[in-house]
This record gives structure tokens, C-alpha cells and sequence, in this order.
């Protein structure tokens, strides 16, 4: 028996390796039915079957998408293409200005591509095999991705069903309220982001397009897309490429108005996009966040740390939901001098002069509204018979 576990476990650690593709796909369509499942709903409360609303809203989402590929890849494209091509001489521009400031000698552009041919150029071949093995793995994971959603979607009661029969009448209650309050706040925390991203986006590339700088683009893009999905230094990473193409193809004073426009609006997101947009979704600290994307990233590559947030979002919408909290005690070590103490409930313990604790309070206060608010969509729901 010792034996046929030990052979056991090595095979089911084999299996489990893997599958680790398939296991992101599935949760990867997870979440994209979790972002889908409230125009499910919509459609279904308006008289829709299932199915039927679950095919429309994923055909939907990808018209919208291959419509939005369609008025902006060509150019987009076109932009990636002359950026790559303009790399060797930004790469002599920054060469000869390290070379002036700090008396370095960087090699030549020419060097580093006949050096690069010499230890590549004969994986050619091999490379061109590898590519195209990896466009097929490409369309078979996107369909595979497609297709789980759809399923997910068409037969969300169906599965919440099967799980719920191996439960009591009690827990099945439990499961089905903590089930629809988790989605509705995922789902509100995966729109509020990519409704960021788009408006950092857009509002990135007006500007560029105001101070001319090449290949606008691809870099408000780039901008939109890490500043949202990459927590607390993400802002920061997005904005250095375009301070640096500014800084090399125009020069010192358009890249510092680029870099004060990072700034700016970065503090516009702030104080009002992200309040507005972000009213229902969960709020996370900042640091777990990024220690989160880490994390992801360094165990399942860059999808994990792309995944991450959602991930997160759950797992905090599952605690915030089902684990029960406790009023705090009245201590020094819970507030700063000088500043309020504050419970669970929000309240201030009198203490201090009358200032709020800043960032944990209100964490605390957001995650507390968008419990409340999940809860009532909830109850909304099941008062119009929407099953």
C-alpha cells in the first residue's frame, strides 16, 4: 500500500503539472463570466432564456472587442511597427547622452545585434517551429476559454444546483448568498478596472497627441492597461515609457510635461474617477495588493500576475462576507497620537482630535458600503422573482 500511494502521488503530481494550463484557462473563464454575469441577468429579468442571453452577451463582448481591434490596431499596429523600428536609434541617442553625463561607453548598436545573431540565429528554424506552435496553443486556449464561459454562463443555476446538493438546507442558504454577493462585488471590481484603464487610456493619448510625441498609441495603451492592473507602482511603470520616448525623440521639456501629466492625473484618478467608478467595488490595501501580484506572477508567469487582482478580490469578498468581525479595543498602538480611534463600526472612541485614522478606516468604511450594497442587490433580485 506504501507502494501504490508513493506511485500514486508522483502521478498525480505529473497530472496536476499538467493541467496547469488547463486550470488557467477554466480561470480565466471564470472571471469573464463573472464580468458577463450581470448582462445575464439583465437579459434574463427582461423575459430572455439563459442561454440565449448567455450567447448574446459573450458574442456581444467580442463584437465590441474585434470593433475596437478594428478602428484602432491598424494604427496601432503601424505605431509598434515604427517604435521597433526606431529602437537603435534611441538606443545611440541614449547611448551618447550616458556616454556625455556619466563617461560610459555602452556598446554599439551593431555590435549588440551581430552579437545577438551569432548566439540566436541558428534556433531560427527551431523559433519559427516554436511560434507557430504557439498560435495554435493560442486559438485552442481561446476557444477553450470561450467555451467554458459560455457553459458557465448558460448554466449558472444549473452548477450552483450540483454543488448545492451535496450541502444541507442550511449551508445551501449560506452558499447561494455568499455565491451572488462575491460575483456581484468581483464582477463590479473587474468593470471598475477595465473602465479605468480606458479612461487612463484616453486621456493619455489626448495629450500626447497635444505635445506630439511619436507613437501615442501604443503608449497610452500601455499606460491604461499597467497603471490598473499592476497595484501601487503600476502608475509609475506605465508612466516611464512614455517619459522616455518624449525624452529621447523631443527632448528634456516635452518629457517633463509628460511626466507632470502622469502626475496630475494620477491625482484626478484619485480624488474623483476612482471614487466614482469604484463606489460598489472592493477597495484593497495597497501593499497586499502588490505583494499579491508577486506572488502570482512569480508562481504562473505574467497571467498569474494579470489574474491577480481578481483573485484577490474574491478571496476579500469571501472573508469580508463570511468571517465575522469584532469591535476593537481602545489602544495606542491601533491609531496614530493625535488621532482618532476607530472600531469596526466606523466610530470614533473619542480620543485624539477628532481626525479620522486616514487610509485603514476608510478601506474599512468602502468595503463595509460595498457589502451593504451587494447584499441589497441581492435581496432586489429575489423580491423580482429573478432566479
Amino acid at each position: 500500500m506504501s507502494v501504490v500511494a508513493v506511485f500514486v502521488g508522483v502521478f498525480a503530481w505529473y497530472a496536476l503539472g499538467r493541467l496547469e494550463g488547463l486550470g488557467v484557462n477554466v480561470l480565466i473563464a471564470f472571471f469573464i463570466a463573472l464580468a458577463l454575469e450581470p448582462i445575464v441577468v439583465w437579459l434574463v429579468r427582461h423575459g430572455w432564456r439563459r442561454g440565449v442571453a448567455a450567447g448574446v452577451s459573450l458574442i456581444g463582448s467580442i463584437v465590441v472587442v474585434l470593433v475596437v481591434l478594428a478602428l484602432f490596431g491598424n494604427l496601432f499596429v503601424q505605431q509598434l511597427i515604427q517604435l521597433v523600428q526606431s529602437l537603435p536609434a534611441l538606443y545611440e541617442q541614449v547611448r551618447d547622452w550616458v556616454q556625455q553625463q556619466f563617461d560610459v561607453a555602452l556598446p554599439e548598436s551593431d555590435d549588440l545585434l551581430r552579437q545577438a545573431f551569432e548566439e540566436f540565429g541558428q534556433d531560427v528554424a527551431s523559433g519559427a517551429i516554436l511560434v507557430g506552435t504557439t498560435v495554435v496553443g493560442v486559438i485552442f486556449a481561446a476557444l477553450t476559454v470561450l467555451l467554458v464561459t459560455y457553459y458557465l454562463l448558460a448554466a449558472g443555476p444549473r452548477f450552483r444546483a450540483a454543488v448545492c446538493r451535496w450541502l444541507t438546507p442550511n449551508r445551501q442558504e449560506e452558499v447561494l448568498r455568499l455565491w451572488e454577493i462575491t460575483q456581484i462585488k468581483v464582477s463590479d471590481f473587474i468593470n471598475s478596472r477595465i473602465v479605468l484603464a480606458a479612461l487612463s487610456s484616453v486621456f493619455t493619448f489626448v495629450f500626447l497627441l497635444i505635445v506630439q510625441t511619436p507613437y501615442a498609441l501604443p503608449l497610452a495603451v500601455f499606460t491604461g492597461v499597467v497603471s490598473q492592473f499592476v497595484p501601487t507602482i503600476g502608475t509609475y511603470i506605465g508612466g516611464a515609457l512614455p517619459v522616455a520616448v518624449a525624452l529621447t525623440s523631443q527632448g528634456l521639456p516635452q518629457a517633463l510635461a509628460v511626466l507632470a501629466f502622469i502626475i496630475g492625473y494620477q491625482q484626478l484618478e484619485n480624488l474623483y474617477f476612482s471614487p466614482k467608478v469604484s463606489a460598489r467595488a472592493l477597495e484593497m490595501n495597497p501593499a497586499v495588493s502588490f505583494v499579491v501580484v508577486l506572488a502570482f506572477g512569480a508562481v504562473f508567469g505574467a497571467l498569474g500576475a494579470f489574474l491577480a487582482l481578481p483573485i484577490a478580490a474574491t478571496i476579500q469578498a469571501v472573508a469580508n462576507t463570511y468571517l465575522q468581525r469584532h469591535e476593537l479595543i481602545d489602544s495606542h498602538m491601533l491609531h496614530d497620537p493625535g488621532t482618532v480611534g476607530t472600531d469596526e463600526k466606523g466610530k470614533g472612541n473619542g480620543r485624539g482630535r477628532g481626525k479620522d485614522d486616514g487610509g485603514p478606516a476608510r478601506r474599512r468604511r468602502k468595503n463595509r458600503e460595498a457589502n451593504l450594497e451587494a447584499e441589497r442587490t441581492v435581496d432586489e433580485r429575489r423580491a423580482e422573482g429573478v432566479e
